[in-house]
C-alpha cells in the first residue's frame, strides 16, 4: 500500500489540548518539522462526532487541514476500561466535563468500578488507544492506530503526564504514566506506537 509522504515544512497539531500539543511536538522534533496548534491559529474545535477513536481523528485533521491550508496531524486518544466494556472510549475526555477536570473524570472511573466491586488488578484491565491521522486540504487523509494494556491503579499517582495517565500501571511496570518521566513513557506509550507507523509510512524515505 502506497502512503502520502509529508513533504512541507509546518504542520498543524489539530489540537487544543496542550499536554497533547506538547506530546506530538517532541515526537516529531527530530525530524525538523515545524509545528503550529490549532489554538495558536484560532481555529474552532470541531465537534467530535466519529463514533471510532478513527472516525474523530479523521474528522479534527481534515477540519484543521481545510481551515489552515497546511497538512494537519490529530489525534484522538482515550481510556478503554475492560469491566466497563471499553468506556469511556471515545468520550474519556467528556468524562471530565467542560472544565477538563481529569481528577473527577478518574473518580467516574473508580465509582463505576467500585458499583461492580471490581477490585483485583485482573479485573481493572484497561488501555490506551491512540489514532493519529494526517490530513490534508485537499481531503486525503492517513490514519494510524497504537494500543498500551495495562491495569488501573487507586488512588491515582503521580503528577506528571496528563488525562488519565495517574490512574494507568502499564503491564510488566510497577509504577503509573503520571509517575513516569516523559521519555519513559514515550518509549512504550499508545501514541508512541502509532506514531512509529505514521512516520514510517509519510515521513521516512
Amino acid at each position: 500500500m502506497t502512503h502520502r509522504r509529508f513533504e512541507g515544512e509546518t504542520l498543524v497539531v489539530a489540537s487544543h489540548n496542550e499536554g497533547k500539543v506538547r506530546e506530538i511536538r517532541d515526537l516529531l522534533a527530530p525530524f525538523g518539522v515545524q509545528t503550529v496548534s490549532a489554538r495558536e491559529l484560532g481555529l474552532e474545535e470541531p465537534d467530535e462526532t466519529g463514533k471510532t477513536f478513527k472516525a474523530n481523528a479523521e474528522l479534527k485533521a481534515l477540519a484543521a487541514a481545510r481551515a489552515s491550508g497546511l497538512p494537519a496531524l490529530a489525534d484522538d486518544s482515550g481510556l478503554c476500561v475492560d469491566a466497563l466494556e471499553g468506556a469511556p472510549g471515545i468520550y474519556s475526555a467528556r468524562w471530565a466535563g467542560p472544565a477538563k477536570d481529569f481528577r473527577h473524570a478518574m473518580e467516574r472511573v473508580q465509582a463505576a468500578l467500585d458499583e461492580l466491586s471490581m477490585t483485583a488488578p485482573e479485573e481493572r484491565r484497561a488501555h490506551f488507544t491512540c489514532a493519529l491521522a494526517l490530513g490534508w486540504p485537499d481531503g486525503h487523509v492517513e490514519t494510524f492506530e497504537g494500543h498500551v494494556h495495562g491495569a488501573l491503579v487507586w488512588p491515582p499517582r503521580g503528577d506528571k503526564g496528563f488525562g488519565y495517565d495517574p490512574l494507568f500501571v502499564p503491564e510488566d511496570h510497577d509504577v503509573t504514566f503520571g509517575e513516569m518521566a516523559p521519555a519513559r513513557k514515550h518509549a512504550m506509550s499508545h501514541r508512541t506506537e502509532a506514531f512509529r507507523l505514521l512516520i514510517k509510512s509519510c515521513f521516512e524515505a
